[in-house]
């Protein structure tokens, strides 16, 4: 192992990454590897982090992934496991200061295993909680999914793309998702 890719966040442009940053050059200085740092600010409900993006694309076979929290990195423990297991691909260990959660030790890799028993238990809650709403939802007379567009709208919808507003903003204007868009243009092809 030579390099340590660290990675910080915190949710608001108010918060403060000292604390995270500092645990992190300490953690670095110790183990006696170079350190590489990503910090931003950003909430982790957002779907593009560009920085932990880079911190992950930057990993490499022989590095150290290091965050101070697991609540830095992700929202859920299936995230965490995601992310941990793409690093796990990469012959990337993974750290975490706070929690003690280390891959590259015996504990830390018996951790990595519960914690993918317990991200398939969560998704395995979520499916069955999806079924049951849906199920309950049936039996009150709803059917599931987005209501369907009217013939008139996909008029209007044509229209303005054969005119030559963007996807986005058509998307944008109907409340629909670019995809539904596309779809609507290439119906009648």
């Amino acid at each position: 192992m030579g390099r340590i890719i660290g990675y910080c966040r915190v949710s608001t442009e108010e918060q403060n990454l000292d604390m995270q940053e500092q645990a992190i050059e300490r953690y670095a200085k110790e183990k006696g590897f170079e350190l590489i740092l990503y910090v931003e600010k950003i909430s982790s409900r957002k779907i593009e982090r560009q920085e932990l993006e880079h911190a992950m694309k930057a990993a490499t076979h022989g590095d150290l992934f290091v965050v101070y929290k697991l609540d830095r990195l992700a929202r859920s423990t299936k995230e965490l496991y995601t992310l941990t297991e793409q690093l796990k691909e990469k012959g990337v260990e993974f750290a975490s200061i706070h929690d003690a959660f280390d891959t590259t030790t015996p504990t830390g890799k018996a951790m990595f295993g519960m914690l993918a028993v317990f991200a398939e238990f969560e998704r395995d809650i979520i499916q069955q909680r999806t079924k049951a709403g849906l199920e309950s939802a049936r039996k009150r007379g709803r059917i599931g999914g987005r209501p369907a567009i009217d013939e008139k709208t996909k008029k209007k919808v044509r229209a303005l793309f054969e005119a030559g507003e963007s996807a986005n903003d058509i998307a944008k204007e109907y409340g629909i998702g670019r995809a539904t868009v596309y779809k609507i243009i290439n119906e009648n092809k």
